[in-house]
């Protein structure tokens, strides 16, 4: 029975998430089949990825997962042969039919800077999959082993229990087989995450590079098409499978909106108006209604979170700043938006008015991203007011003010209390202030911390440090501020992948993105405190922190936060960033290297917990 992506098995065959017990048996001289954890990345030549390995790490013997329901476990299925011909199968039992595969054969991206391979890129594939050594497209010399990333999914009713798995390899070296089986726990996983995974872009140019079929297959203007707002709900669908959401920001340093992140516009003064929605519709009404999502496995939910065109020159021109004409187009516009979300029914997004701009950037005289100076905070005082103003008071749609801070956001905390209720934070800053969090949260606001994704040659469990440091701080969630420019040539001369967590998919016959190695085990993660926050109805939170924190590198919960320095008095404008590096060393020096195992440990501490739950 074929298997495809993000298809079951068949109705007789399914897979699992529990115990996993694999041994790998070669039948043959020359070829095997070998099961390895997620956190232990395969190399193209048989080996491991070096910065993966350590003698805590070594591969086991007999590999064993754990999962719980409405969740997916995860591994590296590795096919070892020699040059030619190879078919993988897989068969699994499940008379249910419930438990669900996904497999993906593995890119490896050689890079230019280590002149090594790494696997990051999944492609989706059929099973039984059929081709041979070396891969023809990966175009690698001497390759000997290819590897393959296998999901199981266990959906909210699968019945708890172990479910056995095989495997099965033929090639030239003769036939090869493995065997394991699987423990599904009593224990469901929330749908809803107890730390949002933030996944950042910018604009739509770098759809239309990324796609070039689809642009040149495309009649008319691409930056209008279907096939546009097809791409840009198939990257929302990605992360929101995965356990992410997606922010897109429509507009420029400049102020300069695309037209299909906002209505269109007409008149000037008390005459400004939208003429028509028609765009704005076509991208965001089945985001926010939730039909975008209506096939996934989560099921439809409208996005959580989503930037609005607001900036210093739209909807209202800047030249008219601080004169009564622009006070009367912005809320003249943004009093129509809100009515026609309310006529819609989206009232469970958060509409996020953000400022993005720098003074250097030369477009606007004041910072809105990262304010350090203190005259520039009037800019937002001035802005809530205006929203406020165009706001009912009783609105049901939910539009929330968000700044991005770094310098001054001590001072911040408290000047602009009232006015900003989304804070998404410098994170090295943010370790100053072990109080701020609960305080933010207390009053009501949402807090993250933002960073960069973790770069390939870092190890695989690396990217779990983020979603965990965000439960230990008691913050709302995570951005990673780039997370779609894998660079122009991923697939043989790779940069790393730090601002890239998907690919693009058209070379393999993709019409969207296809994931990668980290965001799985990100999700995974995710998956994992999304359930040791359902626990804390029996332990306390803080207890568990506690508990956590010395499984994943041995250290202790308060390492994870550095002292306020004493710089920290002073103005913001009088700081260096040289000071604020020196003054999150200790954090640096703990998190220096993740031990490629560290994840494991709190995933089985998570697991032990869920399964003594009654």
């Amino acid at each position: 029975m074929d298997l495809f992506y993000h298809k079951p098995f068949s109705r007789r065959t399914a897979w699992l998430a529990g115990v996993l017990a694999l041994a790998a048996l070669p039948l043959a001289a020359g070829a095997s089949l070998e099961a390895l954890p997620e956190y232990l990345r395969p190399d193209p030549f048989g080996g491991l990825v070096a910065v993966d390995s350590s003698p805590g790490a070594a591969p086991p013997k007999t590999l064993r997962l754990t999962g719980a329901r409405a969740g997916y476990l995860s591994f590296h299925l590795v096919v070892k042969a020699p040059e030619g011909d190879y078919r993988l199968g897989l068969q699994l039992a499940d008379p249910s039919g419930r438990l669900q595969v996904d497999a993906y054969r593995e890119w490896f991206h050689f890079t230019d800077s280590e002149k090594l391979y790494y696997p990051d890129a999944l492609v989706p594939v059929r099973l039984p999959y059929r081709s041979s050594l070396p891969e023809p497209d990966n175009r690698i010399v001497h390759q000997t082993a290819q590897a393959f990333w296998i999901d199981l999914w266990i959906p909210p009713d699968a019945r708890p229990g172990v479910y056995p798995f095989r495997a099965t390899l033929e090639s030239k070296g003769g036939p090869a087989d493995l065997t394991l089986e699987v423990r599904v726990l009593a224990a469901v996983i929330p749908n809803e995450d107890v730390v949002t995974m933030d996944h950042n872009s910018y604009g739509t140019s770098w759809i239309a590079e990324q796609y070039p079929q689809a642009r040149a297959q495309t009649a008319g203007d691409f930056f209008q098409s279907d096939a546009l707002f097809r791409l840009i709900h198939a990257y929302h669908r990605i992360f929101y499978e995965n356990r992410g959401i997606f922010h897109q920001l429509g507009y420029g340093h400049g102020g300069k909106v695309g037209p299909e992140f906002a209505p269109a516009l007409e008149g000037s003064g008390r005459n400004k108006h939208i003429a028509n929605w028609n765009l704005f519709d076509r991208h965001y009404s089945s985001l926010l209604d939730g039909s975008a999502f209506a096939a996934t496995r989560r099921g439809s939910q409208p996005i959580p979170f989503v930037y609005l065109p607001i900036n210093p020159e739209w909807p209202a021109s800047y030249l008219w700043w601080g004169e009564p004409g622009y006070e009367t187009e912005f809320v003249n516009v943004v009093s129509a938006m809100e009515r026609h979300f309310r006529e819609k029914g989206w009232t469970r997004t958060r509409f996020e008015m953000f400022f993005n701009h720098k003074k250097r950037y030369m477009g606007f005289s004041w910072d809105g991203d990262e304010v350090r100076f203190l005259k520039d905070e009037s800019y937002f005082r001035e802005f809530g007011r205006l929203l406020r103003k165009a706001l009912p008071p009783d609105t049901p749609v939910r539009f929330v003010f968000r700044a991005d801070v770094s310098w001054a956001m001590e001072r911040q905390f408290q000047d602009l209390a009232g006015v900003v209720n989304l804070w998404v934070t410098s994170g090295g800053i943010l370790s100053w202030y072990p109080r701020a969090p609960e305080m933010l949260r207390r009053r009501g606001d949402v807090v993250w911390y933002y960073s960069g994704p973790p770069p390939v040659t870092k190890p695989a469990s690396t990217i779990t440090r983020f979603p965990f440091q965000a439960w230990l701080w008691g913050v709302n969630g995570y951005v990673h501020w780039l997370t779609v420019d894998a660079g122009r040539d991923p697939w043989f001369h790779f940069g790393g992948g730090g601002t890239a967590l998907v690919y693009p998919g058209e070379r393999f016959g993709v019409e969207g993105p296809i994931p990668s190695v980290r965001l799985k085990i990100q999700r995974n993660a995710v998956e994992d405190l999304a359930l040791l926050a359902a626990l804390e109805k029996s332990r306390p939170a803080a207890e568990l922190r506690e508990e956590a924190a010395p499984r994943f590198n041995g250290s202790r919960l308060a390492g994870w936060w550095n002292p306020r320095p004493a710089f920290a008095a002073r103005p913001p404008d009088e700081w260096s960033g040289t000071d604020i590096d020196e003054a999150t060393q200790a954090t640096d020096r703990m998190l220096a290297r993740i031990p490629p195992e560290a994840w494991q440990h709190v995933r089985e501490f998570i697991l032990q917990l869920a399964s003594e739950e009654k």
